[in-house]
């Protein structure tokens, strides 16, 4: 498998390629370049809101205000929304609850569609460009609506090769996965790393980061995903439902526990198959709150991660999504006045990649 130098990080010193050929995240609308009018935008649109914390069945749909984009904020007409399992613990009054300021809100992280109001004439996502990337909610309201305003910095260009439904499973669950695998555990060759939930809508990008870079990957499912978590590069699987992974696996050098102590003590038996030194990296918020000191007793270290919205990265996961190294799974769409059901489903657990919302036509 090519190396970072000889693939997502290339660089060439040819000034001769034309704009569409540069691997960049900006491409500039330089002065000759026809801008596209931009489309009138409703005062008003359709948006699943939640009044207070609850269950999935708080979620209705309403009629709300398009937000009104700011400074280097761009307006986007959502095509698409993921669904996140932060986005059901913040319904229900955890995850990111706290910093809601005003009531209904409206969820949604991911995100894609078309720029419909851009900053400037010569931004680098102009009106009319199709692109993916994350909302800042609580700080706005998401994209279970349909307008959304993002920062410029947390956009990236739409893969060209994924459908808006497919490109909306990406930005949250590959960045999280990018920022473990890449940035935090600086996965190399030779490296052993333990991925719990390798299925999930952050296991499966997780699973095939590690691999991309060459370390083996030791994966846990069930047995309905085991051979497809050996297709996206697992070298090893670990049926949960049959086997006690802690019996069968050891001297890891990295575990990404993605479940914590809510299930069988996950993340204090990953212990067990770490070596001294080694690393835990801890995702889910509150799901093992004492895992530094008991990483610590160990002589293992351990940090808690939490996704950077960063366009950049994303840009490079785009490139390995459009040359097939990595690929993105969406088992279930809903429509954006089924979100409660998307919930319901998303809580239930067990998703093979991704849920997304189906918002508008392309």
């Amino acid at each position: 498998m090519a190396g970072l130098t000889e693939g997502i990080a290339a660089r060439s010193p040819r000034t001769d390629r034309s704009e569409s050929e540069r691997p960049m995240r900006f491409r500039s609308t330089r002065p000759e370049t026809a801008l596209q009018p931009a489309p009138p935008v409703p005062d008003t649109m359709r948006a699943v809101v939640f009044d207070g914390p609850g269950d999935a069945d708080v979620l209705h749909l309403a009629e709300v205000e398009v937000p009104t984009p700011v400074l280097s904020e761009v307006l986007v007409r959502v095509v698409a929304a993921g669904v996140n399992p932060i986005d059901a613990k913040t319904r229900a009054g955890r995850g990111l609850s706290g910093a809601i300021s005003a009531w209904p809100a409206v969820l949604g992280l991911d995100v894609s569609g078309v720029v419909v109001r851009a900053p400037f004439d010569a931004h680098p996502f102009p009106v009319g460009t199709e692109v993916y990337g994350m909302a800042t909610v609580p700080r706005t309201s998401g994209s279970y609506a349909e307008y959304v305003v993002v920062p410029t910095l947390s956009l990236a260009r739409k893969p060209s090769s994924l459908s808006h439904v497919e490109a909306a499973g990406v930005p949250v669950a590959a960045l999280t996965a990018w920022g473990i695998v890449v940035e935090t555990a600086l996965a190399h060759q030779g490296q052993r790393i333990l991925v719990h939930a390798g299925s999930g809508g952050v296991g499966h990008f997780a699973v095939q980061f590690a691999a991309y870079f060459g370390a083996h990957v030791i994966a846990t499912g069930s047995p309905r995903n085991l051979e497809w978590l050996r297709e996206l590069g697992a070298a090893e699987v670990v049926d949960y439902t049959s086997t006690r992974f802690e019996e069968v696996v050891s001297d890891v050098d990295v575990v990404i526990d993605l479940i914590g102590n809510v299930s069988d003590d996950t993340g204090t038996r990953s212990l067990e198959v770490l070596r001294p030194g080694g690393l835990l990296i801890e995702v889910p918020t509150g799901a093992w709150p004492g895992f530094r000191e008991a990483a610590a007793e160990r002589g293992i270290r351990s940090t808690d991660y939490k996704t950077i919205p960063d366009g950049g990265a994303l840009a490079t996961i785009t490139r390995l999504l459009e040359s097939g190294a990595v690929r993105v799974y969406v088992e279930h769409v809903f429509e954006l006045d089924d979100a409660a059901a998307a919930h319901t489903a998303l809580e239930r657990g067990h998703t093979r990649g991704k849920i997304v919302l189906s918002v508008s036509d392309d």
